[in-house]
C-alpha cells in the first residue's frame, strides 16, 4: 500500500489570514464610521453649543479672544519689553497664536471625551472615535472663524495674501492629523488613567514655551550646550516638536522671517518630515484607540 505525503508547504506559499482579517476589520471600521456620518454631524453641532450655553456674547468668543490675547502680547513685547528687529507684532504673533489656541483646545477637550460621555458610551452603540473626532472638528469650526479675523488683520496691516498662503492648506491638513492621532491617543488614556488630563495641562504650558508663538527661531543662537551636548537649538525643535515646524510654517508664509521684507516660500522638505511625523502619530494613535475601546464601557 502505497501512501502519497504531501510535504510541507513553504511558509511564504501559506497565506496570512491574520494580515486579511485585519485588513478587512479596519476597513469594515472606516465604513462604519463613514455610515454613522450625521451623528458626527450632530456631535459637532452638540459641542459648539455646549461651549457657548449660557455664554452673552456666544459664538463671538472665538473671534475675541485671539484678538485679546494678540493684545496683551502687544502691549508685553512692544511697550514693556520692546522688540525692535519684529515688524507688525500683532500679526507676527497672531498668525502663530490662532493655530497655538486650535491645537492646545483640541487637546484638552478631546482628552476628555470619552469619560464625559461616559452616559451613552455604556448605553448605546456607535463608533467611539467619533467622540474625539468630534471635538477636534468643533475646535475647528473655531479656528475658521478665528482666521477671518487673522485675514482682516492682514489686509489692515498692509501684509495682504501672497502667492505663499496657498502653503496654508498643506499646513493645516498635517495639523488636523497630527490632532487627531494626540485626541486618540489622549482620549484613550484618560479612559485607563484618569490623571492624563492634568498631565496635559502642564504639559501644554511647557509645550507653549517650546513653541515659538511669542518668539522666533532667529532668536535662537547657532548653538547651545546641555549637560555637555553641544546642539542648535533651532534645528532639535524643529525635529522634535512638530508644532514648532507648524507653527513656522504659518508664520513663515504669512507674516515672513525676521528680517525679511514679507511673508516667504515654506520649506518643502521640512513640511514632508512634519507630514510624515504627524501621520505615523495618526496611525499609531488610531490603532492605540480602535484596539482599546471595547474595555472603554468596562472601565467607565
Amino acid at each position: 500500500m502505497s501512501t502519497n505525503i504531501q510535504p510541507p508547504r513553504p511558509l511564504s506559499s501559506i497565506p496570512n489570514r491574520f494580515d486579511s482579517d485585519e485588513v478587512q476589520s479596519q476597513w469594515a471600521k472606516l465604513r462604519e464610521i463613514f455610515a454613522y456620518r450625521n451623528l458626527l454631524k450632530n456631535l459637532v453641532i452638540r459641542d459648539l453649543k455646549a461651549r457657548y450655553k449660557n455664554s452673552v456674547l456666544g459664538i463671538v468668543w472665538s473671534l475675541l479672544n485671539p484678538l485679546l490675547m494678540m493684545a496683551v502680547y502687544t502691549v508685553l513685547f512692544t511697550i514693556l519689553i520692546p522688540n525692535d528687529d519684529i515688524q507688525k507684532y500683532p500679526i507676527f504673533i497672531l498668525v502663530a497664536l490662532i493655530p497655538w489656541q486650535f491645537h492646545a483646545t483640541t487637546l484638552m477637550s478631546s482628552t476628555g471625551s470619552i469619560v464625559n460621555n461616559a452616559a451613552i458610551v455604556k448605553k448605546v452603540y456607535f463608533p467611539r472615535i467619533l467622540l474625539p473626532t468630534a471635538s477636534m472638528l468643533s475646535n475647528f469650526v473655531n479656528f475658521l472663524l478665528a482666521s477671518i479675523i487673522l485675514l482682516i488683520l492682514l489686509f489692515a496691516f498692509g501684509v495682504g495674501l501672497t502667492i505663499h498662503a496657498l502653503w496654508v492648506p498643506l499646513i493645516l491638513l498635517t495639523q488636523v492629523i497630527f490632532l487627531l492621532g494626540l485626541a486618540y491617543i489622549l482620549s484613550t488614556l484618560q479612559t485607563f488613567y484618569r490623571d492624563t488630563l492634568m498631565i496635559l495641562e502642564v504639559g501644554l504650558l511647557a509645550w507653549f514655551f517650546l513653541t515659538p508663538v511669542f518668539y522666533p527661531f532667529e532668536r535662537f543662537g547657532d548653538h547651545a550646550e546641555l549637560w555637555g551636548f553641544v546642539f542648535n537649538p533651532a534645528r532639535l525643535m524643529r525635529w522634535i516638536n512638530p508644532m514648532a515646524s507648524i507653527i513656522d510654517g504659518y508664520r513663515t508664509v504669512l507674516w515672513g522671517n525676521v528680517g525679511s521684507s514679507g511673508p516667504g516660500p515654506m520649506d518643502p522638505l521640512a513640511l514632508l518630515r512634519t507630514f510624515v511625523t504627524a501621520v505615523l502619530i495618526f496611525i499609531f494613535g488610531y490603532f492605540l484607540f480602535s484596539r482599546s475601546e471595547h474595555l472603554f464601557g468596562e472601565k467607565l
